[in-house]
């Protein structure tokens, strides 16, 4: 295996793991968050989601969120933007970055957006064409590019047609999204070097979640095929909502630690990163799924736990 002498981490906690969570979290307490991950070393942070309110009630602080997070040279900050009407607040939260979504199978798709993956599609066009001009960075996900809850596998080539058609919109980076967690290292090498052929795998990113305790392997197995980019969500925060008892992304500090251990620079303070996701524990009032946060800082500490 050819090791890399480093890549890059990107951090999805704040949007793609809180948007789970049934209490409300403070603002201060994402603002705390955000910052404190940037500090980490974090090149990316995706932020919140500029989606109706009532869709996502937890993220409907993100315009507040963004006026008030201080932005570290060097790192972005990425709203999701799922439509017009989400431009607009994204553009008048000042938001550089900015992260669609569409689904590799029609049923999650009509499932999440009630839309078809073409309808998806156009509207996304839509939103690319008003971000022309601003100098935004856009980033696409395809979600369930491994295996979906209603659909079982998806076939590489059904992944590479949505794909093609995200990347001929002029987006900056595709993110491949195992949002089950069925992924498996074989099909996650295979999807990879299919999309290779037409997309430049260094402008392709993995977004593998760790439902089925795959994560990390698929995680060789994408920097087997040429990835460098990989997602984390801060201590394994977050889930999916059609998969009952599904975790959430590979855990950030689980990641680092590992390509640490293989000799991958990553430029992020382990430490510092350990230390943001005992404050998430703290702020949530529960432990997170992270296992070297386990390993490194002792069992968690229910902080209403009577002495």
């Amino acid at each position: 295996m050819e090791i890399p002498p480093e890549v890059q981490v990107y951090e999805v906690g704040p949007r793609d793991g809180l948007q789970l969570e049934r209490t409300v979290i403070p603002t201060d307490t994402k603002v705390q968050m955000v910052e404190r991950l940037a500090a980490a070393g974090l090149p990316y942070v995706e932020v919140s989601s500029f989606v109706h309110p009532d869709w996502i009630p937890q993220l409907a602080d993100a315009d507040e969120l963004f006026a008030r997070i201080e932005r570290r040279p060097g790192t972005r900050y990425a709203g999701m933007v799922p439509n017009l009407r989400g431009l607009e607040r994204a553009k008048a939260a000042n938001v550089d970055s900015v992260v669609l979504f569409v689904s590799a199978t029609e049923s999650h798709n009509r499932a999440n957006l009630n839309r078809s993956i073409d309808e998806s599609l156009a509207g996304l066009a839509e939103v690319v064409n008003g971000l022309k001009g601003t100098g935004a960075w856009i980033r696409a996900c395809v979600s369930m590019a491994f295996g979906c809850p209603f659909e079982g596998h998806v076939p590489p080539e059904q992944v590479l047609r949505v794909a093609r058609a995200l990347w001929a919109m002029g987006i900056d980076q595709l993110e491949l999204g195992d949002t089950s967690g069925r992924g498996n290292p074989r099909s996650v090498g295979e999807t990879v070097r299919l999309l290779g052929q037409e997309i430049p795998v260094e402008q392709i990113a993995l977004h593998l979640h760790d439902t089925r305790g795959t994560a990390l392997a698929n995680v060789v197995a994408g920097l087997e095929a040429g990835v460098r980019i990989f997602d984390g969500s801060i201590g394994g925060l977050g889930g999916c909502n059609y998969c009952p008892g599904a975790t959430g992304n590979v855990a950030t500090d689980d990641l680092v630690c590992m390509l640490h251990g293989m000799g991958v620079e990553t430029g992020i303070d382990l430490e510092a990163l350990l230390d943001v996701a005992e404050y998430t524990e703290a702020a949530l009032r529960k432990p997170l799924s992270g296992r070297y946060l386990r390993a490194a800082r002792g069992p968690w500490r229910d902080p209403d736990a009577a002495e």
